[in-house]
């Protein structure tokens, strides 16, 4: 015989109200005292990735119509992504990678090996990039670190010149603690050693508003450094001082397979041209 469920007493109209009251009341407590947890994250030292900050500082607009005929897919990887299926990007028109491989002088890519070398086995084009901290130790001190763990590079047509990735500090203040003076004297620090122990003018990858704001907009490196924009939208915007066109673009953190997908400003022989020097 089923069980008889219990008698539950209806609340008078004015508990109701009162209760409801109370926990619309405490609700609003709760939203206005806890932040985004987002936003309260500190993440840990290491962790950052190329386009750390792009969406939560410059946000997200409508993805890019269909790549040109004169540009090439590429993709940036870090230890986020872990082991990465490099034969499906290469099966889906993906043409050049670039991996994480340093980050200040302290933190060396655990997936490096499978991640530049997997893309190379399949027959991308490959580079390395170094997450800049100009506030734990010099430009110098971090581009030797890069050269000496994984940042370096060979005339092979195969590997593409190390990469700046020079933005938002995840870790605490923005521009790093850094005058625009200052900060742009860390990034030719940077810049000449890499010269000097490769060979190769390294790429500069930021966005134009971190550029702007944290370099006073300089354009001293336009010249010699090819620029690797960072925004996600339909057209790579306004460019930092000094360029007049970008060389790769960063257009979507959500892409298929690896979320961070790009566009090489020119044919696949453009690709081979910039590996070559």
């Amino acid at each position: 015989m089923p069980h008889a469920l219990p008698a539950h007493r209806p609340r008078t109209p004015r508990l109701r109200h009162l209760t409801l009251a109370l926990s619309l009341t405490l609700s609003g407590i709760l939203l206005t005292a806890l932040p985004h947890p987002a936003a309260a994250t500190v993440p840990a030292r290491g962790s950052a990735y190329m386009g750390i900050g792009v969406l939560a500082h410059d946000g997200q607009g409508t993805a890019p119509a269909s790549a040109e005929a004169t540009q090439t897919e590429g993709v940036d990887v870090s230890a986020y992504q872990g082991n990465v299926a490099w034969s499906t990007l290469w099966s889906s028109g993906v043409r050049w990678a670039y991996t994480k491989a340093t980050e200040g002088t302290y933190y060396t890519n655990p997936y490096f090996a499978q991640q530049y070398n997997g893309s190379y086995g399949v027959g991308m084009i490959r580079g390395a990039y170094h997450f800049a901290t100009p506030d734990t130790t010099t430009g110098a001190t971090q581009a030797n670190y890069f050269v000496d763990h994984g940042g370096g590079w060979s005339k092979d047509g195969r590997t593409l010149p190390g990469v700046l990735d020079i933005e938002w500090n995840p870790y605490g203040a923005s521009c790093y603690g850094k005058s625009a003076a200052g900060m742009v004297g860390w990034i030719a620090d940077f810049l000449s050693t890499y010269r000097s122990r490769t060979g190769r003018n390294a790429v500069i990858y930021t966005a134009t508003s971190w550029w702007s704001s944290c370099t006073g907009n300089s354009g001293a490196f336009a010249s010699a450094d090819p620029l690797w924009i960072a925004r996600y939208a339909s057209d790579p915007g306004t460019l930092p001082g000094g360029w007049a066109f970008y060389t790769m673009w960063q257009y979507t953190s959500s892409g298929p397979t690896v979320g961070d997908h790009d566009r090489f400003n020119g044919a696949l022989d453009r690709v081979v041209a910039l590996a070559n020097g």
